[in-house]
């Protein structure tokens, strides 16, 4: 069977894998609950046949406003499969950003998650001309639950209706529109057709060294491209999806659905390397020596192997030590896919040595998104690049070393905006994505920084601030950092440090804080800080390095709108919000 529409997937689950009870979960009121592929499929119906009762139309827009669950994915399958088209929004967005968003896509029905959210947004929604409904996942004061949208289309079955909107969608029909969330101005509203996400699809669920008998945990946002398209690729190839209940509950979720298959960004990865060190740190006697040994072995580890005595040593660090980091993963995972952000080499290195390869990838939400991936085939993969190019996407660097891509992934363009579009996609249909990178061995992406973040300093010198900043965060000290110096004779930083490492630290230095405040301000921290800040300067040019820098006393998150929600740092916003901290520094 040829998938060529999202919702193919539905049909090709029933009738390529054995029934099974939990094809999708998520957790309620403490317990998982789970739904067969026959379960997910009914559900899909029921709502396709209420929402073609309701009147909504092909290329009518319908949006979610929820965190991963398995009725993401019925309302996904369901608003598609009937030519709608589905707009995933972001829950932790600003109240602003919800009103352009609803009214610049003329949302039509509405799906929210709670009344925690209904509540965030209500004054919007009802001033929204364009809304007929808004359903809630879970029980809402003042709205239907989405199980009644369904009920209503149980009692009213359309099927004949149902195939021939189903027969009506094409592959270059738009399937989604994803809003992405910029450093500066509104939102822009990315179209993927079915084409886009199911060549995406095609690319990649073959890497994945898993089959329909295991599971995946999923915790990325399903409202970005990344996790979704993901997503379909676990459906495609049979796994079970279940969906950890919120961030903090991951490593209890891991240990409880013992996954094959994970995604993530570098910065979960990064934490939880921190926190083995951290109890790595307190082990006394022979254990010590034995952790340190089986880290050192870890981080030399090669992709091409390094002869029979390494192996040796490797397989008895797995047995001695790594076996616990695996317990903590679950104790069956098989593949991490890491994107998002640049990954820590030495993240890659160990992780793999402890038995859990992390495959880095790249790409954006205009190319549905994978551009490119490390895997594990036999010469697929090199440690420090996001590997080669995925089956039918091509890759060039422009002459300012500009990543260019080109392919069936690449999106159709941005909704209502033409001449963005025609920024983006040039003549010859290269999507510009504004990342720097280069080739490596005539076959590896690697990225070197982002374009638009380089700044040149009054010495007339260009400086890559994520370049000096994924060194800066390899310190278990810095949980974030943003390099800057655009016009100045020197660059500086602001940084966020790990509070639970600082504290920590404080504690065995003896050293006495009232608050965050009072930490960060300390002068024994500051000297701290300004070792490794100075350790990170030897590693690069003059011009690059670090002269001044600010210990910030608070984190970066999302709420606060420091961090996007796939957690990259918004530039623009900090260098505004922190003006009257960034200001002194260059004085």
């Amino acid at each position: 069977m040829e998938l060529k529409r999202t919702f193919d997937i539905l049909a090709y689950a029933q009738e390529n894998f054995p029934p099974k009870p939990d094809f999708l979960a998520g957790k309620q009121d403490g317990q998982w609950k789970t739904y067969s592929q026959k379960e997910y499929a009914d559900i899909v119906n029921h709502i396709s046949y209420a929402l073609i009762d309701r009147g909504i139309q092909k290329g009518d827009k319908i949006a979610t406003v929820s965190i991963n669950r398995p009725e993401w994915n019925f309302v996904d399958m369901a608003i598609s499969q009937i030519g709608a088209i589905h707009v995933p929004i972001y829950p932790s967005i600003s109240v602003k950003d919800y009103d352009y968003i609803l009214n610049h896509a003329e949302i039509k029905i509405l799906f929210i998650q709670h009344k925690e959210l209904y509540k965030r947004v209500k004054e919007v929604v009802d001033k929204t001309q364009s809304l007929e409904a808004v359903f809630s996942f879970d029980e809402t004061p003042g709205l239907d639950m989405w199980t009644q949208l369904s009920a209503e289309g149980e009692n009213k079955p359309v099927p004949d209706v149902l195939e021939e909107r189903k027969n009506a969608v094409g592959e270059d029909d738009i399937a989604t529109i994803i809003y992405t969330s910029g450093t500066t101005g509104n939102p822009k509203g990315v179209m993927l057709t079915h084409r886009n996400i199911m060549s995406n699809v095609d690319g990649i669920y073959t890497y994945f060294p898993v089959t329909h008998q295991e599971r995946a945990l999923s915790y990325l946002p399903l409202s970005h491209v990344f996790e979704r398209t993901v997503n379909y690729a676990y459906q495609r190839i049979g796994l079970s999806i279940y969906y950890a209940e919120h961030i903090g509950k991951i490593a209890d979720n891991l240990k409880e659905v013992k996954p094959a298959s994970f995604t993530t960004v570098p910065r979960l990865l990064e934490k939880i390397y921190d926190k083995i060190m951290s109890k790595g740190a307190k082990l006394k006697g022979t254990q010590k020596k034995i952790f340190d040994w089986a880290i050192k072995l870890g981080l030399e580890y090669d992709i091409e192997g390094k002869g029979p005595g390494y192996k040796i040593q490797l397989a008895l660090a797995r047995k001695l030590v790594f076996s616990k980091w695996q317990e903590a993963m679950g104790g069956n995972m098989k593949i991490i896919i890491s994107g998002g952000a640049a990954l820590q080499e030495r993240l890659a290195r160990i992780f793999t040595a402890a038995g859990m390869p992390v495959l880095e990838g790249y790409g954006l939400t205009e190319t549905s998104p994978v551009i490119s991936v490390n895997t594990l085939e036999k010469g697929n993969r090199k440690f420090g690049t996001v590997g080669p190019t995925i089956k039918a996407v091509e890759v060039k660097i422009a002459g300012d070393q500009e990543i260019l891509t080109r392919g069936p992934s690449v999106m159709k363009g941005y909704y209502k905006a033409p001449e963005l579009t025609k920024e983006a996609i040039d003549e010859d249909g290269w999507f510009h994505t504004g990342d720097l990178g280069a080739i490596i061995d005539g076959k590896f992406l690697k990225i070197v920084g982002r374009k638009k973040s380089m700044f040149k300093t009054a010495m007339g010198k260009y400086v890559n601030p994520e370049h000096i900043e994924s060194k800066l965060v390899e310190s278990p000290f810095i949980d974030a950092v943003i390099v800057l110096g655009d016009s100045q004779k020197f660059a500086g930083a602001l940084i966020v440090p790990d509070f639970e490492h600082l504290k920590s630290w404080a504690r065995q230095q003896k050293i006495a804080y009232e608050d965050l405040t009072g930490l960060t301000q300390n002068k024994e921290v500051f000297k701290h800080y300004r070792k490794i800040v100075d350790n990170v300067n030897k590693q690069i040019a003059d011009y690059e390095r670090i002269a001044k820098f600010h210990i910030l006393d608070h984190a970066w998150t999302i709420d606060s709108g420091d961090l996007t929600p796939s957690l990259k740092v918004r530039r623009n916003h900090i260098s505004v919000k922190y003006k009257e901290v960034i200001e002194p520094l260059f004085k």
